[in-house]
């Protein structure tokens, strides 16, 4: 399914409405399978009281994160710089995932630094994930950066800039894999560009506005 994918999404002049769209909320725990058997983790978020979730086409979005780490992070004393370990880890079906250089993201300001604020691209399914059977409809996110610890707890914001691709079933793990690191090239290129950096989503995603 990845032959013939577009690998840029959206304009230079950046995104077109109905994006951005935003959502929030502590980081939940998900359904256990996105690290241990795709070796994808997803940072969870309630999608109760999200007015456009519904009418929301199920698919693979992208866009920026914003997340308020604790203190005690070891990810706080990273800077915001250009990542190449895949976010992606190894798994027994997909043994060497590929490296995919990320771009950095825009440096909060220093109030938000210092609340622990951090700013990385990300992808996001929203859907059923028909390969699972999914029977919920949940959101799920994919940090598009190798953290050294968990942040379960914390508070994320999303703010999502386009779509990529509609929600698909697939005959195998390996082709749902294979897509997945598509959708994260695609997203990756497509934020690398001057009008796609977020910076008019600055205030919501540092928790600064509502």
């Amino acid at each position: 399914m990845s032959e013939g994918r577009p690998q840029i999404i959206g304009p230079d002049s950046g995104p077109e409405p109905p994006f951005p769209l935003r959502m929030g909320g502590k980081v939940v725990s998900g359904f256990g399978r996105g690290s241990k058997e795709l070796g994808i983790p997803t940072a969870n978020i309630p999608v109760e009281g999200v007015s456009w979730i519904e009418t929301a086409e199920s698919g693979v979005y992208f866009g920026w994160a914003g997340i308020q780490l604790p203190p005690s992070h070891p990810d706080l004393t990273k800077k915001n710089q250009d990542s190449t370990a895949p976010s992606i880890n190894p798994t027994p079906t997909n043994p060497s995932p590929q490296s995919t250089t990320y771009p950095s993201a825009p440096s909060p300001p220093s109030a938000a630094l210092e609340k622990g604020w951090r700013l990385y691209p990300m992808v996001m399914s929203i859907g059923y994930n028909p390969f699972y059977k999914n029977t919920v409809r949940s959101a799920e996110v994919h940090i598009l950066h190798r953290f050294e610890k968990d942040f379960y707890g914390c508070e994320m914001r999303v703010s999502i800039l386009g779509f990529i691709r509609k929600e698909l079933d697939y005959v195998s793990l390996e082709a749902l894999i294979g897509d997945i690191e598509t959708d994260c090239r695609v997203a990756g290129a497509s934020l690398d560009r001057e009008h796609w950096q977020g910076k008019g989503e600055m205030n919501y995603l540092t928790g600064e506005e509502d």
